[in-house]
């Protein structure tokens, strides 16, 4: 069955980078757009960033554009999101997600569009 898996989270400082990955495995991970979204306590999930089943084509939300840059690897199955200039306000819950869809013509950045979560990793900004 499907599975992602993320890691890479902690605890960091305002203005520090890290990178999390997302390994994916029991589907054809090179026909399925990828996202990442985030969700803080009392807040709904919200869209981070996608990328195309290629890795041609990205999507980022303006909070975060500039400072974070999605990838893939398609040969290893993985998707990672490099996170720079971290603040306060990028800690949540980090999920990585599949598109319910092959092949798309341009990334979505609605979760509607997505259908196999993984379990989340949680990112924390200190001040």
């Amino acid at each position: 069955q499907v599975r992602l898996v993320e890691s890479g989270g902690g605890l960091v400082q305002t203005g520090a980078s890290v990178r999390l990955s997302c390994q994916a495995s029991g589907f054809h991970f090179n026909m399925y757009d990828m996202g990442w979204f985030r969700q803080a306590p009392g807040k709904e999930r919200e869209f981070v960033a996608s990328i195309s089943w290629s890795g041609t084509s990205t999507k980022y939300a303006d909070s975060v554009k500039d400072r974070f840059t999605i990838s893939r690897d398609n040969a290893g199955n993985t998707v990672s999101l490099q996170m720079n200039s971290l603040k306060s306000e990028d800690t949540s819950v980090y999920y990585c997600a599949a598109d319910r869809h092959v092949h798309r013509l341009q990334p979505s950045t609605s979760a509607r569009d997505f259908n196999s979560w993984g379990q989340g990793t949680q990112v924390t900004v200190s001040p």
